[in-house]
């Protein structure tokens, strides 16, 4: 809570929560001026996202309107005027074929979503753990990893697609060439110390968005969790 006073965003969004609203200590929260959104999952100790922001949101939307998603509290949306942002939080396929192959039909399912969210609201922020590393730059070791779920390369792929469909990489359209840049590290092998990292958060600007964008970054020395926080600075 120190370092949200500190950075003070106005729309701060936070992916694995892990946790229901009854858990979550909101009135901390208002302290600092926050309006809280949340969706979890049905699972307890599971997944979930969710939006604060300092201006109280038009809309909030729950969930993708895809049941078996949605169950896991993957998507959120809160819409700001003219602005839609997304806390996303985008399956794991680390755990076996099972979980790769749910991912990949989220990944199938969601891009049209996108695009058609794009159409309606125009102005869009698709935040959030998108658990994928889009090109070598992105990963420390892209050789031994090319196998790995995380940077397979239907995954990459994707990641290319989605962004031909309208949006921008907020963070690489400021930091083109940057190597060693990550926003994850697995807690082994002292992999933090190392920066042994993946970049897998983004925050995907849509094209109607780009005349705004003033900066964007990642914010590897603070840390929370194996995550760190990735950042973008918007005017509209």
């Amino acid at each position: 809570m120190e370092w949200l006073a500190d950075e003070n965003p106005d729309i701060f969004l936070v992916q694995e929560t892990k946790a229901k609203p009854e858990q979550i200590d909101l009135d901390a929260f208002a302290k600092q001026g926050y309006t809280a959104a949340i969706h979890s999952a049905e699972k307890s100790g599971y997944s979930g996202v969710a939006i604060f922001s300092k201006m109280k949101p038009d809309h909030v939307e729950v969930g993708c309107g895809i049941e078996k998603y949605d169950r896991e509290g993957r998507v959120l949306r809160a819409d700001f005027g003219e602005l839609s942002v997304l806390s996303t939080y985008f399956p794991s396929g680390s755990s076996g074929d099972e979980r790769q192959e749910f991912k990949m039909e989220f990944l199938n399912d969601f891009k049209p979503f996108a695009k058609n969210l794009a159409k309606q609201r125009r102005k869009v922020v698709i935040s959030g753990d998108y658990n994928i590393c889009h090109k070598p730059i992105d990963i420390h070791n892209p050789v031994s990893n090319k196998k790995s779920s995380g940077f397979l390369p239907e995954e990459r792929e994707w990641v290319t697609e989605f962004l031909s469909e309208g949006f921008l990489d907020s963070f690489r359209h400021f930091h083109e060439d940057e190597p060693d840049r990550y926003s994850w590290w697995t807690y082994r092998f002292s992999a933090r110390q190392k920066n042994l990292g993946w970049r897998i958060d983004y925050h995907m600007v849509s094209e109607a968005l780009k005349s705004g964008l003033i900066g964007a970054d990642i914010l590897e020395n603070v840390h929370h969790s194996d995550h760190c926080p990735v950042k973008l600075n918007l005017e509209i």
